[in-house]
């Protein structure tokens, strides 16, 4: 769900978004769309030498691009700590969030999608082809854009209050009126994240990557720089009953700013790159009318995404609400999915993400050549290599989820127990890392082969499965442990994903290679028995002997990861024989 889903984003956010955000944004939604974890990641993969020359501009060009994700995600994740301390997990913070999140699901719906799938591939061919290097035509795109832009932004500003009611469901009063007036400064932000993802999606096309990656980490900068400041100048304790005017304003407008110099940043990159814009409404013969046609699956999928984010938010806003009218002294809404999702996504990121980013470019030319042994056996080693770490990461996440949350989070407006809540919700998510990636690697399947049709069908079925278990969460659930179901619901979805979609590539593809997966997932969780039993005993230890506090949250997941980690190789290297496979990569890797 959302930064503060994407986009486990996969989904690129709108090119020059903090994938980090994005996923957590769409509540994981995002990382089920076809395109790589962020903007970044797709331009690695088209990026030509053209301009710096030879291999060694294209290394720089993926250097920077590196550096600049790495920062990105770190200066994300001290984003989310800071806003997490300032605003805590409970009325206050769920307002925020879910004002924050809004704007960003207009953009995605309206905007987003588009870019990747429609805009960029269309100036790529207009550059190519046109008489005029494509001129004409990024001036009526960019000209069609400030204009849709500014009505969209205009009309959701209007309609805050019942966009808010959508995704609050039923609140206090006190804090549907801070969210909407919240709204009113964040839904600004329609115009800069749209804008950003157009000019980022330019300037690839000119194969200027740099400023697309970087642009994020300002806008964090700025949004940690509010963070502080309001929590210096509100103070511990902060509710929405007792939020000032003048520190909702703060709030508002020192966020929306981040994603306005975000957007300053971009236009100027844009400059230098030799944009000059020359305002255009003739759109006939721009052929971008035949180019929407081509994104009408990929519009039913962001949909279906946007569908999903809007049953988890209103799930969870209503029970956190509840949970606080019905004395429960713990954030149960929105802000502790959110935060418990921006932990979850972090090694799908960093494992999957980079051998996707590979996998991806190596499979489309297989299937483009019809070489459909080739497509299985790239999926099959490619998930296998992921589990290796994926499997024995993903339980461990799981056990020390309460202690590594409240590490991150307790402090400020968090409490203790706000945190461990989180952590609570992590660990329902941990428990599904493993189908999670599982189905976003079966997506790359059908976007290598061409197919989007397929994929924004699967997703009808995974955001049915999860509708009707976050409901059923809801109503049966005690509203302080509702988002634990919701959570829960929502990593089974992706476990049903991928049981249709690996039939349907199955039978495309001739097999799946799923008996040998099955039998190295099978190994791999066998082989991390002692290991969680280990690190169950060690944090049993601890909390008994220690008691709670720093030293606990610190000594029990160091000690038990490197005990369990031990265990962990002993074991698999007598089951797994990947295990074998993977050492001798890197070692050959290493010896170059």
């Amino acid at each position: 769900m959302a930064t503060e889903t994407t986009n486990g984003s996969d989904e690129p956010p709108a090119a020059g978004r903090d994938p980090a955000d994005a996923a957590a944004r769409d509540g994981g939604y995002a990382a089920a769309q076809p395109a790589e974890d962020s903007a970044d990641a797709e331009a690695q993969e088209s990026a030509q030498p053209e301009e710096d020359g030879g291999s060694g501009g294209m290394m720089r060009s993926s250097a920077i691009m590196a550096a600049g994700t790495m920062v990105s995600r770190v200066t994300g994740f001290v984003k989310a700590v800071v806003i997490a301390a300032a605003l805590g997990t409970q009325l206050l913070g769920d307002a925020y969030q879910t004002a924050q999140t809004i704007p960003f699901i207009i953009n995605d719906l309206l905007i987003g999608g588009l870019i990747a799938s429609v805009l960029v591939p269309l100036l790529v061919k207009r550059r190519m082809r046109d008489a005029d290097g494509g001129v004409k035509t990024e001036n009526r795109l960019f000209t069609s854009a400030v204009l849709v832009l500014l009505a969209v932004t205009t009309a959701a500003i209007l309609a805050a209050e019942p966009l808010i009611g959508l995704y609050l469901g039923d609140s206090a009063p006190r804090q549907s009126e801070v969210s909407v007036y919240l709204a009113r400064f964040l839904l600004a932000q329609i115009f800069f994240v749209g804008l950003s993802g157009l000019i980022s999606g330019m300037l690839n096309t000119r194969n200027r990557f740099g400023a697309p990656v970087w642009a994020p980490v300002l806008n964090n900068l700025v949004i940690i720089a509010v963070g502080a400041l309001f929590l210096v100048v509100a103070g511990a304790g902060r509710t929405v009953d007792t939020v000032t005017q003048g520190e909702l304003v703060l709030l508002g407008a020192g966020t929306s700013t981040g994603m306005a110099v975000q957007a300053v940043v971009l236009i100027a990159a844009l400059w230098r790159a030799g944009f000059r814009w020359r305002p255009r409404l003739d759109l006939r013969g721009s052929g971008l009318g035949e180019a929407l046609r081509t994104a009408g699956w990929m519009f039913v999928y962001t949909v279906m995404t946007q569908i999903g984010l809007l049953i988890t938010a209103n799930a969870v806003n209503r029970a956190g609400a509840a949970s606080a009218s019905g004395g429960y002294d713990v954030g149960a809404g929105l802000t502790a999915y959110n935060f418990a999702y921006t932990l979850f996504q972090l090694p799908y990121a960093i494992i999957a993400v980079s051998l996707i980013t590979v996998l991806l470019p190596r499979m489309s030319a297989h299937a483009a050549e019809q070489r459909w042994s080739e497509v299985r056996d790239g999926f099959s080693r490619t998930l296998r290599m992921s589990a290796l770490v994926l499997v024995p990461l993903g339980l461990a996440l799981a056990i020390y989820a309460v202690p590594v949350a409240t590490l991150v989070f307790a402090r400020g407006n968090t409490s203790a127990q706000d945190a461990a809540n989180i952590g609570a919700v992590l660990c329902a998510m941990a428990l599904g890392l493993v189908p999670f990636t599982v189905f976003q690697l079966m997506l790359r399947v059908f976007y290598a082969m061409s197919d989007t049709r397929t994929p924004a069908l699967i997703s009808i079925a995974n955001v049915t499965v999860h509708g009707v278990l976050a409901y059923t969460a809801f109503r049966l659930l005690p509203p302080d442990v509702v988002v634990i179901g919701v959570a829960a619901g929502f990593m089974l979805s992706f476990l049903s994903g991928s049981v249709i979609a690996g039939f349907i590539l199955s039978r495309r593809l001739g097999g799946l290679d799923g008996r040998r997966i099955g039998a190295t997932l099978l190994r791999l969780h066998a082989a991390a028995i002692p290991s969680v039993v280990v690190g169950i005993g060690v944090l049993w230890l601890f909390s008994s002997q220690v008691g709670d506090g720093l030293a606990t949250d610190i000594g029990a997941p160091v000690v038990g990861c490197l005990a369990g980690a031990l265990l962990f190789l002993l074991c698999a290297r007598l089951l797994v024989r990947e295990l074998s496979d993977a050492v001798a990569l890197v070692r050959a890797r290493l010896g170059r």
